[in-house]
């Protein structure tokens, strides 16, 4: 079994092993081969018959070229970087990594806010830049110090990610709402289910943890920043176009959202014309919340176990069944 993995430098930069799917069959490992269609795709998948991907796209083209590719395996939750309806047309299951990362992506999200309300980092530079050394009073700060316990935050989207996010806030006293399509018992826990207006009008901090679907892109616009409470703190490490960035921009230089706190943008990498570079009180991180070493590590061993059960006959994790389609 040949297997190729086109854009592994992200899941493994060294720290972990790709023993796991080197047990597989002969494996050849790119760090970086395209992150838009090009010919070097094809090129480099050659008669391999499993493709590893990140970010690296698989287009009906790539897949007309390489016709002894038989799977594709995604080292991430998502999987629209293929196009994975043709390959279903051509027998090509796609299987990708559901669930890897819950506790880390909510640590991030919380710390994110953590951030936004006590700008450690901030102030730990200045330190270092030596202003506490030089400074007449035992103690400064440059930022408003926000004290989380007793706000009201707004998750939009209660899957596992958003449920887990809540029982960290609640640890720390804050009253969740939820708003979601779907709700569950596991959410009804540690959330009060709400409609939208109401939890935009209600709550402090909102975070989005919605997967980008066409009803969830741009759910963050001037129309929904409006019904907002004055002085909210948008976190968002769910994906980047659920947000209108100049609106959020508009908003942030106005002081209608006090601050914003991002890893994931509207293009990744961001371009140096993003608006949100320029926008005050909005700290952007480069969609992280996924990278530890433990949530990678995972990541390595279902992308095994799914393309181990492919060789088998039993393929697992496959989005592009007909139930799925």
């Amino acid at each position: 079994m040949k297997i190729v993995v086109l854009d592994g430098y992200t899941e493994n930069p060294g720290d972990i092993s790709w023993a796991p799917l080197q047990e597989l069959g002969e494996v050849t490992v790119y760090d970086r081969t395209a992150y838009e269609e090009s010919p070097l795709i094809a090129e480099r998948i050659g008669d391999a018959e499993v493709a590893v991907i990140n970010k690296t796209p698989i287009s009906k083209e790539t897949i007309d070229k390489c016709p002894n590719l038989k799977a594709i395996a995604v080292l991430a939750t998502g999987y629209n970087v293929a196009d994975y309806k043709y390959a279903a047309e051509k027998g090509i299951p796609v299987m990708n990594v559901p669930v890897y990362g819950t506790d880390n992506v909510s640590q991030f999200a919380v710390s994110l806010l953590m951030e936004v309300c006590s700008h450690i980092g901030h102030h730990s530079d200045s330190v270092h830049a030596g202003e506490w050394a030089s400074n007449v009073d035992w103690c400064y700060w440059h930022y408003p110090m926000i004290e989380v316990s007793g706000k009201t935050a707004g998750i939009i989207g209660l899957g596992r990610i958003g449920t887990n996010t809540a029982k960290i806030l609640r640890a720390m006293n804050v009253k969740v709402l939820a708003y979601d399509r779907h709700q569950h018992d596991a959410g009804k826990q540690v959330a009060e289910y709400v409609e939208l207006d109401e939890l935009l009008s209600r709550s402090d901090f909102i975070f989005l943890h919605c997967p980008l679907f066409p009803e969830t892109e741009g759910i963050i616009n001037k129309e929904n920043i409006a019904k907002m409470k004055d002085g909210v703190i948008l976190i968002n490490n769910s994906r980047g176009p659920l947000v209108v960035e100049q609106d959020l921009y508009d908003a942030l230089e106005s002081g209608k959202v006090a601050a914003a706190a991002v890893d994931v943008v509207s293009t990744e990498p961001i371009s140096k014309d993003n608006i949100l570079l320029k926008a005050k009180n909005c700290i952007i991180t480069p969609h992280i919340s996924w990278a530890t070493k433990e949530a990678r590590e995972r990541i390595m061993n279902t992308t095994a176990d799914n393309i181990r059960a492919f060789i088998e006959g039993a393929p697992v994790n496959v989005v592009n069944n007909s139930a799925r389609i």
